[in-house]
């Protein structure tokens, strides 16, 4: 054999006795990643930890007041620590010890609760004073409008901020209006100082889409004499704009196929080489739509009765779509075992109804008979003068649950503006309780929560010092100071509120002891977009008439409740 080869070799072939090479396999070319998923991922975005702003927040210890964490703990002489925008250590004084060259703070006598968040607000889209010049939360041009965005309406010196921020809130999805079937997407931010959306945005929030079901889509355009106005062309109207969401993306998926044959073809030179096929025209509104199709973008539902929310819940199963959670929805209460079922939320109020047909249904033990259930319960504003009173509105819901003799615990009420918002927005991981690791989101209390006698004395946003009562008081925005609210900016912030105790286990809170133990709340008016003065107190808004009132008409240049 070897004389062979060396005689192949002579002749020069030489190759053939080389052992044979095997063939490369054929690996497919990667297709073309899709414009609106630059990693090229095809699968749902998990949302990632929120980052603090820039700059480290010095460390503090809040020491021996009585935390409630927002998943229902509540520890009597604790500590909290945080640093960094984190949260250290949450516990029993004598276990948790203090940094080195922390600010300590004694909160003896006080609370100490998560950041309040509100799951469905208008401030910055509807800004105070209400006037048409900055009503900017409804595209009512088509009622589809997936493409538009809150954020780009968003004006962050909305009088309302400070406000909020001064009653504890700390985080807001802030959501277009409910005049089309497709409002557009929610912006979260946390409520903070800053010049522009960006500066205030909730770092790692996944996006959000607004929709709106019932009355107000079907009345806004049943107006014109155009389409939607009736509940059965809401559907259509969904039906057609998740079709056509499906369709874009098979017309992508069908761009992605022919590139990577395209690429195959172009291994081999040929003479006729043709160009790479071209990408389909892309559509924002569209994009968003597939984005709730693939679990990207969480769908907030505006949606007041049963048998909508029911309706709704099908069409989610027609296209393989999952709900975050229904927004008013006054009579979840009826549907709670399949609202549990399917995991989804439920964002209401204490006792507002009787606004309009849809909204007359409704008892104040709704948010309770949910948590009974199972159904993460949320308690929103969705009203700049509401926001100021989250706490007291929290309180109300609890003692009727307490009244009724649902079984209900008082950090279950505070879930439903902290732990189980979140979960609303997405960002259950990065804040809404008091656990390490999460946001140093934190508000320090006069007293219980949930009496009408507590104050907000201090809030802290990723660890930074937001508002002091004692201190500086409530920051005015620009717009007030150019409205002549300098000289009153602490007015009503500098005296110190008598400090409450905790009721009894059980006991309805002090907030609820004057209301009536009736099923069915005194009739309440339509959400607001009106804040006090600037540099006034926030009152309480007066009392309502006995009588169910008739359906209410929006209000020009007003959100739709």
């Amino acid at each position: 054999m070897g004389a062979f080869c060396l005689l192949v070799a002579g002749v020069g072939l030489v190759g053939a006795c080389a052992p044979p090479v095997a063939k490369s396999p054929d690996v497919a070319p990667p297709p073309p990643a899709l414009p609106w998923l630059p990693s090229g991922d095809p699968a749902p975005a998990a949302t990632s930890p929120g980052s603090p702003p820039a700059g480290a927040s010095p460390a503090v210890a809040l020491v021996g007041g009585t935390l409630m964490t927002g998943t229902g703990g509540e520890i009597a002489d604790a500590t909290v620590t945080f640093q960094d925008g984190r949260i250290v250590a949450v516990g029993p004084r004598a276990d948790v010890a203090v940094p080195q060259g922390a600010q300590v703070i004694d909160v003896r006598g006080r609370f100490v609760t998560p950041g309040l968040i509100d799951a469905h607000s208008h401030m910055g889209v509807y800004p105070v004073p209400e006037a048409a010049a900055h009503a900017d939360g409804n595209e009512a041009t088509r009622p589809v409008t997936a493409n538009v965005r809150a954020a780009e309406s968003f004006w962050p010196q909305d009088p309302a901020l400070s406000h909020a921020l001064a009653a504890g809130v700390t985080t807001l999805l802030v959501l277009p209006g409910s005049a089309n079937l497709i409002g557009g997407q929610g912006v979260t931010v946390k409520n903070r100082p800053g010049r522009s959306v960006e500066e205030m945005r909730f770092v790692g929030a996944p996006a959000t889409l607004k929709m709106a079901c019932g009355e107000n889509p079907k009345r806004v355009y049943g107006e014109r004499n155009s389409a939607p106005s009736t509940r059965m062309g809401n559907v259509a109207g969904y039906r057609e704009a998740f079709r056509d969401a499906q369709e874009y993306g098979a017309k992508f998926r069908d761009w992605q196929a022919r590139h990577v044959s395209w690429q195959r073809k172009r291994r081999a030179p040929r003479e006729d080489e043709q160009p790479a096929p071209i990408m389909p025209d892309r559509d924002a509104g569209l994009e968003t739509l597939l984005g709730a199709l693939e679990g990207r973008v969480l769908l907030e539902i505006h949606c007041y009765r049963a048998d909508e929310m029911l309706a709704m819940l099908a069409l989610a199963d027609e296209f393989g779509l999952s709900v975050r959670a229904f927004h008013h929805a006054v009579e979840a209460y009826k549907i709670r075992d399949v609202l549990a079922a399917r995991g989804v939320a439920v964002a209401t109020w204490a006792d507002w109804w009787g606004f309009k047909l849809e909204a007359y249904d409704t008892v104040r033990e709704n948010l309770a008979l949910l948590s009974e259930a199972g159904v993460r319960g949320v308690l929103h504003s969705d009203s700049a003068a509401l926001v100021q009173r989250l706490n007291q509105e929290a309180a109300k819901s609890y003692g009727a649950g307490v009244r009724a003799g649902i079984p209900i615990e008082r950090g279950t009420a505070l879930s439903w503006i902290t732990s189980n918002a979140a979960w609303a927005l997405g960002v259950e991981g990065q804040t809404g309780s008091l656990e390490p690791g999460k946001m140093a989101d934190v508000v320090v209390w006069s007293g219980d929560p949930f009496s009408v006698y507590s104050r907000v004395d201090r809030v802290f946003i990723d660890g930074w010092d937001a508002y002091d009562r004692e201190g500086a008081g409530r920051r005015p925005s620009d717009f007030e100071l150019g409205q002549g609210a300098e000289g009153a900016r602490r007015e009503g912030e500098r005296s110190p509120a008598p400090v409450v105790p905790a009721p009894a286990s059980g006991a309805a809170p002090a907030a609820t002891t004057a209301s009536p133990p009736a099923a069915q709340p005194p009739a309440a008016q339509p959400p607001a977009s009106q804040s006090p003065a600037a540099g006034s107190p926030a009152p309480s808004p007066a009392p309502a008439p006995p009588s169910p009132p008739a359906p209410v008409a929006p209000q020009a240049g007003g959100a739709l409740p």
